[in-house]
Formats: structure tokens, sequence, C-alpha cells
């Protein structure tokens, strides 16, 4: 099953991230409300944790059984060659930070899991360190519960995520949370283990949706929940970094799963599901991409104002993310799932 008009989602909360990881001098921080939005801007990657839960259930609730061999090579020819150009692009202009040991844990997607680690080299890539822990445990849940309709796994996952959000919470307001760029910080934003909730609701969610398909126009329902998204990151001061923004993003994503109306008509346009697309790109080179386009302009002795080189920056990592996603992405995906591998 196909849902095109939520691919274009993917792309949003890329771009979201990308702005919040931008200079802080530009516009959007200008206006208080606008700037309270972007300055949590990176709640998307707790997004991506829940959707790519519930797009693993849509994507294979209709086999009795996953190969694992199969799977696991599916899933590195998806996600691991950007991976490697991130790294790449990223050494480019930061060499002097290349280490032996550095590339190894971010090669084999094991910086998350080390204290003082989550961040070397291209740091979006923690991320996706969380993403092959998912990438990982999948099969082992679809084949042992998913598949056998075993509803213990609905209340391990809900006992797990409500478990992570009272920890969250309780450690960053006690005296072992030393704040930004600590040992404590990666351990409450970036460990695997803080995520592996926001991935199991996200198939939970899968599940309701596929075993409750009912499409019809849900516009209302979508637009009143993103402005319900758009006001708590507003006026309320929780921590989301852990997915308790799931009560939220999960009805989002089933809505616009459901959804036959203007929303969707506009999201599943064939360039706006391209964008979508290429969105693993955009997420994985913006900090690369960023640095390289600095030392162009600097090499340049060019210097527009802040505004303005966003502006260039943004037109510059769509067209590259595109450009990336359709000449390797795309065919090294293709190629490596026709590895025979048994």
């Amino acid at each position: 099953m196909k849902i095109s008009q939520i691919t274009f989602t993917r792309f949003l909360a890329a771009i979201a991230i990308v702005i919040s990881h931008f200079n802080k001098d530009m516009f959007v921080y200008k206006t208080d409300y606008i700037s309270a939005i972007f300055l949590k801007a990176n709640v998307g990657v707790s997004y991506f944790f829940i959707l790519s839960g519930f797009i693993m259930i849509v994507a294979y609730h209709k086999k009795e059984k996953i190969n694992y061999l199969e799977y696991y090579k599916n899933r590195f020819a998806r996600i691991y060659p950007l991976y490697v150009v991130g790294l790449l692009l990223y050494l480019v202009t930061r060499y002097s930070n290349f280490s032996i040991t550095n590339v190894f844990l971010y090669l084999l997607g094991l910086q998350s899991w080390i204290p003082g680690k989550a961040m070397i080299l291209n740091f979006p890539g923690w991320s996706i360190s969380v993403e092959f822990l998912f990438y990982l445990i999948f099969p082992v849940l679809y084949n042992y519960f998913y598949s056998k309709n075993n509803k213990s796994i609905w209340v391990a996952g809900i006992v797990l995520w409500i478990i992570t959000q009272v920890f969250s919470h309780l450690y960053e307001a006690s005296p072992s949370y030393k704040g930004p760029h600590t040992e404590s910080h990666e351990l409450l934003y970036y460990f695997p283990l803080m995520h592996v909730s926001e991935f199991l609701v996200g198939n939970l969610a899968g599940l309701f949706f596929v075993n409750n398909f009912k499409q019809k126009n849900y516009d209302i329902p979508v637009v009143l929940i993103f402005a319900a998204v758009m006001l708590s990151l507003i006026f309320v001061p929780l921590f989301y970094h852990n997915g308790l923004m799931a009560v939220l993003f999960i009805p989002l994503i089933v809505f616009i799963s459901w959804n036959n109306g203007l929303v969707t008509k506009i999201f599943a346009l064939k360039p706006l599901e391209y964008l979508g697309e290429a969105s693993y790109a955009v997420y994985i080179t913006h900090i690369p991409i960023l640095y390289i386009l600095r030392e162009i302009l600097k090499w340049q002795n060019y210097k527009p104002d802040i505004n303005s080189v966003f502006w260039i920056y943004l037109a510059v990592l769509i067209i590259t993310s595109m450009l990336f996603y359709q000449f390797i992405e795309k065919p090294l995906r293709d190629y490596l799932k026709k590895v025979n591998i048994r």
C-alpha cells in the first residue's frame, strides 16, 4: 500500500529541522511565536521515528512472515548509501575531525550508543544510528507479535512509551542532567533506547490504520491537529524530544493517510511527492552542504546578509538533494536490492 500524500510530510519535517539548525539571526527568529516553533523544530526527528514505525507496518502488513536477510538487505540499500555520502561531504570541509575510531563508529551506526560520541562527524547521523536499531528489531516484532495478532505488544508499546515520558521529564529536571554538550544530554536526547517507544507506537498506529481503513475527506481534522501541534510547541513548556508529541503526530499521520480531501490532492502532487522522496537526502546532507556553501562564499569573498544566505542555501540543498536521490540513492537502492545474498 502506497500513501503518496504522507511522503511530502517527510520533506516538511526535514525542512523544519534544517531551519532549526541554521543561524538564529535569520528572519524566522525575529517573531516570538514563529521563533518558538523553530527553536523546537528538532521534534521533527521524533516525527520521523514515529512515521518510520507506521510505514514499516503499512509496507509489510500483508506478509505472513518477514525474511530476515531480505529485509536487512532492503533496509541497508535504502538508508546506507546516502549515510556514507553525508560523511564524505562532511569530511570535505571538516577533514581535521577525521579519526579512525570516529569513522568506524559512524560507519557501523554505533555513535549514539557511546557516551560523548553521538554527535561525531556528520551529526544528523545520530538519528540514523537509532534507525539501525529499529530496523534490527522490526522483523522480530513482526514475526512474533504483529503477524500473530499478539495483543501483548500493544500493552508493552504503550507502557514503554509512558515510562519513557516519565523518565525523560524527571531526568531533565534532575541534578543529573547537566545541559547541552554533556554526556547526560546525549543520554536524554540521542541514546537509542530512549526512542524505541516512538517506533513501537508508530507500529501500533500502522496496525490501527490498516485494520480500520476508511478513506474520506479529513481535511478539517488534519488542519486542526496540525494547528494543535504548532500551538503546543509555542505555549506548552514540556519535553517533546522522546515521543511526547506522538499524541498529536499519530492522529495527524493516520488522518492524512486516510484523507482524500484537498490536503491529500495537494500533498500527492508528483512534484511534492518527489520532494518527499528526496527528504532523506535533505536531512542527511544538510549540515555538510551548509559547511561547503560557507566555504564557497568565503572563497568568493561574497558576504550577503544572513537571510540571503539562507535562501541560497535552501535552493542549493534542495537541488543537490534531488540529484543525490536521483543519481545515488535511487539507483544504488535498486541495484543493492537485486543482489542475491543467499
